[in-house]
């Protein structure tokens, strides 16, 4: 399983809007990130389609689509606060089973939270959706939706001003320093940009940045040291400033105006002291000398490094398959509309109008080669395209991350083991969950305890070596709250008990992927987040607990019902894909030296640095009288 946690930058992805269904492998990215288009309403056979009335006991009830048994009959019913559909209690989303899913607990907590930096990037309401309409054809549902729907509707409208604050009002420089939190580095991020050849940046690293505090029309540059780094970002100091903070700013290192020591002499750019201390020093030429001999700067690759690592494999019109986010069970076609920053925003082939779409990493356990549920024995829908569209092409299979081979002739998983998961539906959870199929090459279907539906169309696909599943007694060990079965009550929940009781067998100890990586993260550590329930959004984020290879994050401003647990490495990845790793590792290695480069006194003690001299220091009102320049 895929990390996919970013580090600290300044974008956001747009894609269309949310509706939550089961994901498969929500440890990387989720599949739904459809429009409202399609999420809210379906084929006209979907609409269309007669709910039977609900019988007195309700031995069943449908939700999302999906099938659910009612173990007890005695919870009652709730009704969904955004949406207004009404149904089983048991079946609601979270503890306080106030919502019917995910989407309209979301939609509603966006639009009754205050304006915050905190809060999520970007927000979207939600209008009734197609449950309940139609549930409508029930008299008493209908009156108890269209209330509901009524009062949500009220507190929507009043709130709806306070809408979160878009990512040009949030700085994460102010955030970082007003609160001293400290930031995740860039290489614990080995899937993003830099991320596998950062080297050793680090503080007081000296750079060329262009001098704001200067009166002169023309762009000049000065050097300034690095006083603080959190993630991509730094915040530098002028040369010349000493102690005083008053001028030091925050900025991207892998901007295009950062530069190394040395790249002004060689572009023939002028290095002019900056307004506010030009006159503490007669002597700026000696004062750099002494300033900058033995000092550290970025290697002189480093832009072209920068632009290297943000090439992409994958590219527009390729075609992969990927989970259905309608029958988790089974994958589909889909293309690839456009990427950003690794993740690929993909639309399902048969989609007419291209808004049936969702976000993912193209290293994502969800996507696959064409060809590959057929070769392991994965449900597959078939496309009613019978011939590829013009342009379209089959994604080549080495561009996807691979998985460890495993020996499935020995002692293996087999149908009916019991085993803990991480819950596709609810990220922040980790379930009693039972192997329901055994596929070839070390993949397992599996679903959870308790909420499955009848036809099994929400099991999800885990491999052997996945870090989402646990052997039994892993929360236990560990001091997580383990989730038991829906309607499960003899509590609390005793793993010994439960097998007794179910015939069942726990799935053996050594057949699960021990390996920790040394992935740098720390408790506390600040970062930007896909949520990987809604993964159009990227958010700010805390590691709030790190369990192994696991890290919980919780998204900063949110309820800790949202955090969700997600791997910290996609070092688990073997074959060809790890053979490309390790050759790209050797080619950096001498990068990462580079940026230990000392400046050497000649490189500044030359006949490089000239001094233009115009007027004396005593009648200099401006920043243009002395400067030092550099002659290539």
């Amino acid at each position: 399983m895929l990390c996919h946690v970013l580090l600290i930058s300044s974008k956001t992805e747009h894609s269309s809007q949310y509706e939550r269904r089961r994901d498969s492998f929500g440890m990387f990215d989720g599949y739904d990130s459809c429009s409202e288009d399609t999420s809210s309403s379906s084929s006209s056979e979907e609409s269309e389609e007669e709910v039977a009335p609900l019988p007195s006991n309700l031995p069943i009830i449908k939700n999302n689509g999906q099938v659910y048994t009612y173990p007890d009959g005695k919870s009652g019913m709730a009704t969904c606060e955004m949406c207004g559909m009404v149904g089983v209690r048991d079946a609601f989303y979270s503890k306080t089973k106030r919502f019917c899913s995910v989407s309209c607990s979301r939609s509603y907590s966006s639009n009754s939270k205050k304006a915050s930096i905190l809060a999520r990037l970007q927000v979207t309401g939600k209008p009734p959706t197609k449950k309940a309409k139609v549930l409508q054809k029930q008299p008493l549902v209908a009156k108890l939706a269209a209330y509901a729907q009524y009062q949500a509707t009220l507190q929507n409208q009043a709130k709806t001003k306070a809408a979160a604050v878009s990512m040009e009002g949030f700085s994460w420089g102010n955030y970082i320093n007003s609160n001293s939190f400290t930031a995740a580095p860039v290489t614990c991020f080995k899937h993003a940009p830099m991320g596998t050849c950062w080297g050793d940046i680090s503080e007081n690293v000296r750079v060329e940045v262009p001098n704001t505090d200067c009166s002169l029309p023309a762009k000049v540059f000065w050097i300034a040291g690095i006083v603080k780094l959190a993630g991509y970002n730094a915040l530098l100091r002028y040369e010349g400033f000493e102690n005083d903070s008053g001028l030091d700013f925050w900025c991207n290192i892998c901007g295009s105006d950062i530069h190394p020591v040395g790249w002004c002499a060689a572009s023939g750019k002028p290095l002019v002291p900056p307004r506010t201390i030009q006159h503490k020093y007669t002597n700026w030429k000696g004062f750099l000398v002494k300033r900058l001999t033995g000092a550290k700067t970025l290697p002189p690759d480093f832009s072209q490094k920068v632009s290297e690592s943000m090439q992409y494999p994958f590219k527009p019109c390729m075609r992969v398959e990927v989970v259905d986010k309608r029958h988790l069970c089974r994958t589909r076609v889909a293309v690839v509309e456009s990427i950003i920053g690794g993740r690929l925003r993909l639309v399902y082939e048969e989609s007419e109008d291209r808004t049936d779409d969702f976000w993912c990493h193209m290293h994502s356990p969800l996507i696959h080669h064409i060809g590959w549920s057929r070769s392991i024995g994965h449900r597959f829908k078939r496309s009613d395209i019978t011939k590829k569209q013009d342009g379209h092409f089959d994604t080549p299979p080495h561009l996807f991350a691979k998985v460890k081979e495993v020996d499935q002739s020995g002692e293996w998983f087999k149908e009916g083991m019991k085993l803990e998961a991480i819950d596709p539906l609810n990220l922040s959870t980790i379930c009693v969950a039972t192997i329901r199929k055994v596929l070839a090459d070390g993949f397992l279907m599996i679903g959870i305890d308790g909420s499955e539906a009848a036809d099994g169309s929400d099991w999800f696909c885990y491999h052997a070596t996945s870090p989402s599943i646990f052997p039994v007694g892993f929360c236990e060990i560990n001091m997580i709250e383990l989730t038991p079965p829906r309607g499960y009550t003899k509590l609390p929940f005793k793993w010994f008990d439960y097998l007794r009781e179910t015939g069942s067998i726990a799935a053996p100890v050594k057949l699960f992927n021990k390996d920790v990586p040394n992935h740098g993260f720390r408790v506390g550590m600040k970062l930007e987040a896909v949520d990987l329930m809604e993964p159009r959004l990227i958010c700010v984020a805390t590691v709030t607990r790190i369990i192994h290879r696991l890290l919980r994050i919780h998204f900063d401003g949110w309820e800790e019902e949202y955090d969700q647990w997600v791997d910290s490495s996609r070092e688990s990845q073997s074959g060809s894909s790890k053979q490309k790793k390790k050759a790209k590792s050797q080619q950096y290695k001498g990068h990462k030296k580079m940026t230990t480069l000392q400046l050497k006194e000649e490189l500044i003690d030359g006949e490089d640095y000239n001094f233009l001299q115009g007027t004396s220091d005593q009648e200099s009102n401006g920043s243009a009288n002395f400067y030092i320049k550099q002659e290539p």
